[in-house]
C-alpha cells in the first residue's frame, strides 16, 4: 500500500532540527521509499529557514510554519501547526520525533484527523505490502510488533531508533503554510529556563558514554572502610573529564533512606534500569554493578557494554558485557583519569 509520509521536526531557537528529529526524518525517508509513496517534511518553529540546509536531498515537498507564535513550545499552537501541515499534505503516515513537545501535541492531532497514535517506537518493517512497528513494552522486556489499518497513523520515534539523515544534495524550497492562531491559544508562555551549571548537569543523553556507578562505590572495601568521599572525586574527575552521561542503580540512589552513605550527586533522574531510564548510548561502562536484570535491562539499546567488578561471577559475566574486568574500580577508574590527564595535558 503506498503511503504518503509527512515528517514533522520542530526546530530550535536557532532554527535548526536537533538529532532526535533528523533520526525521525531518516525513518520517514525509508518508511516512503519502502512503500513506493510520497514524503513530505513539515517544519514548525519561530524560525525555520536555517533547517533548510539540513535537508539537503530530500526529494519530496517541504513545507514550514514558521513566526513568534510557534517559537515556543505549546500544545495548543504545536498541534494547530501539525494539523495544518497534515492537511496540506494529505498525509496518511505522520512521523516525529518523541520528544516530550511531540508527545503533548501530536495525540491531539490523531484525534482531530480521526487517526490514531503509537509512541515509543524503536524500529518498523514493511512486509506484505503492510508497515508495522516495533515497540516496548513491561520495561522493555517484550517486543511486540504491529500494524494498524487506520490512516492517518501518527508514530513518534523513540530518539537512538535511527541514524540521523545525512544531508547531501540541493537544498530545498519551503512552501510556507499559513495558520491563524486566537488568543486563546497563547495563554501558555515559556517565561524563563533554569538549568545547573554544566559541570553540575550529569544526565547527558547525547554523550557518546554511559558511565553507571554501583552500589559498590559506597560499601566497605578492601580495607574494611567507606570511601565515599575518595568515590566521588574520582567518579567527578571521570565525568569532567570525558563528559560522559552518569546513570546509577536504583540500590545505590536508594540506600540514604537505609542510613547508608550515598554519592550526594546522585539522583532518581540518573537512575538505570527496569525503574528508571533506558538510555541509547554508543558505549556503556558500568562500575561496582552486579549486572542484574533490573538494572542491566536500562542497557538493553546500549551498543557496546563493558563492566569493572571484582565478583568474576556477577550477572555481567553471563552474557550481559561484551568486556568484563574483574578488578577493583577504585584503581581502574584512578588509573584511567591518570590516563586521561596525561592525553588532555
Amino acid at each position: 500500500m503506498s503511503e504518503t509520509v509527512l515528517c514533522v521536526g520542530y526546530t530550535e531557537d536557532d532554527g535548526t532540527l536537533a538529532r532526535p528529529a533528523l533520526q525521525a526524518l531518516t525513518s520517514a525517508v525509508a518508511i516512503a521509499d519502502a512503500t513506493g509513496g510520497t514524503l513530505a517534511v513539515g517544519l514548525v518553529g519561530g524560525r525555520i529557514g536555517e533547517a533548510a540546509p539540513q535537508l539537503a536531498g530530500i526529494t519530496g515537498r517541504v513545507l514550514g510554519v514558521e513566526g513568534e507564535a510557534f517559537a515556543q513550545p505549546r500544545a495548543a499552537t504545536d498541534a494547530a501547526a501539525a494539523e495544518a501541515l497534515a492537511r496540506a499534505t494529505g498525509a496518511t503516515i505522520l512521523v516525529s520525533a518523541a520528544t516530550p513537545r511531540g508527545h503533548r501535541a501530536l495525540p491531539a492531532v490523531a484525534g482531530r484527523l480521526g487517526g490514531v497514535i503509537d509512541t515509543h517506537v524503536t524500529g518498523w518493517s514493511h512486509e506484505g505490502g503492510a508497515v508495522s512497528v516495533h515497540r516496548w513494552y513491561y520495561r522493555q522486556r517484550i517486543e511486540t510488533t504491529l500494524s494498524r489499518t487506520v490512516r492517518p497513523w501518527v508514530l513518534l520515534f523513540d530518539a537512538g531508533s535511527a541514524d540521523e539523515w545525512r544531508f547531501d544534495g540541493a537544498l530545498p524550497e519551503i512552501e510556507h503554510v499559513e495558520v491563524a492562531v486566537d488568543a486563546s491559544s497563547l495563554r501558555t508562555r515559556v517565561v524563563g529556563v533554569e538549568a545547573p551549571p554544566s559541570e553540575q548537569q550529569t544526565v547527558r543523553p547525547d554523550a557518546a558514554l554511559l558511565f553507571v556507578a554501583g552500589a559498590g562505590w559506597t560499601k566497605k572495601q578492601a580495607d574494611g572502610a567507606v570511601h565515599a568521599a575518595e568515590a566521588e572525586t574520582i567518579i567527578r574527575e571521570f565525568l569532567d573529564r570525558t563528559q560522559a552521561s552518569l546513570g546509577s542503580s536504583k540500590s545505590l540512589v536508594d540506600m540514604s533512606g537505609e542510613g547508608q552513605r550515598v554519592l550526594p550527586f546522585l539522583t532518581h533522574m540518573n537512575q538505570v534500569g527496569q525503574t528508571g531510564s533506558t538510555p541509547r548510548h554508543p558505549k556503556g561502562l558500568a562500575t561496582c554493578c552486579h549486572g542484574e536484570e533490573p538494572h542491566t535491562v536500562g542497557w538493553r539499546f546500549v551498543t557496546e557494554r563493558r563492566a569493572v567488578n571484582l565478583d568474576p561471577n556477577c550477572g555481567w559475566a553471563k552474557g550481559k558485557a561484551d568486556v568484563l574486568y574483574v578488578a577493583d574500580a577504585f584503581a581502574v577508574m584512578a588509573a584511567l583519569n591518570e590516563a586521561l590527564a596525561a592525553r588532555q595535558g
